[in-house]
């Protein structure tokens, strides 16, 4: 008997390049103000390399542990990804759930 199953995805994405990439945004998610244009860049640039349900969980659970250990301010967390324009299947939080996103 032959068992065949479907890949068990693995995630891409690592979290050395989600807290790089949110690196010019840490001022706006600490103190506020205005986004740079740099931060929103590489939210887009972050958006396009987490496409499947794995470099999504890796992605949120980053942010969450960056949220926490860097003290973000939580309404600039969350308001960060409308700014830049992105959708998010997800809120920047300490208290997200990434294990139930799904792509």
């Amino acid at each position: 008997m032959v068992v065949v199953g479907a890949p068990i995805a693995q995630a891409t994405i690592t979290c050395g390049q989600v807290v790089s990439g949110l690196a010019p945004c840490l001022t706006y998610l600490q103190s506020g103000g205005a986004v740079p244009v740099t931060c929103c860049d590489r939210v887009k640039g972050l958006v396009v390399l987490a496409q499947n349900t794995a470099d999504k969980q890796t992605t949120c659970n980053c942010l969450k542990s960056t949220a926490a250990s860097i003290q973000f301010n939580a309404e600039n967390a969350e308001s960060l990804p409308g700014k830049c324009g992105v959708n998010l299947p997800y809120k920047i939080s300490t208290s997200t759930n990434c294990n139930i996103i799904k792509f």
